[in-house]
């Protein structure tokens, strides 16, 4: 599916978030964990979407992380969890390819000893 590492890939995950500081503390958190190894916050997003029968238009801040593939189920519950929205945008990305050792820095940084 995406990069191999031995057992892991690397997956991109996208999410939105409403404003800077609650996206900060939650990719904080995320690479705290080792459920991510790198959170990049691109603020200054426009989103158009439908939501409860209106479409509405509402600045975002965009999230891009890096994670293992072994990681990402755990990463998943706790965005989901932390997340301030309803419904939050959480898509995972299988990466087919890269420099090497990026990917192997994603793996090894979301690898838990033990």
């Amino acid at each position: 599916m995406g990069y191999q590492d031995g057992m892991s890939e690397v997956m991109v995950v996208l999410c939105t978030f409403p404003d800077l500081p609650q996206a900060r503390q939650i990719a904080t958190e995320l690479v705290e964990k080792q459920l991510a190894a790198c959170v990049n916050l691109v603020p200054g997003a426009e989103s158009h979407f439908r939501w409860e029968g209106r479409v509405s238009r509402e600045a975002e801040v965009v999230a891009i992380i890096k994670t293992g593939g072994e990681r990402f189920g755990a990463m998943k519950r706790a965005l989901i969890e932390l997340h301030p929205y309803e419904v939050p945008e959480v898509l995972a990305l299988p990466v087919a390819g890269g420099a090497e050792a990026y990917l192997g820095w994603v793996v090894r940084e979301t690898t838990v000893p033990g």
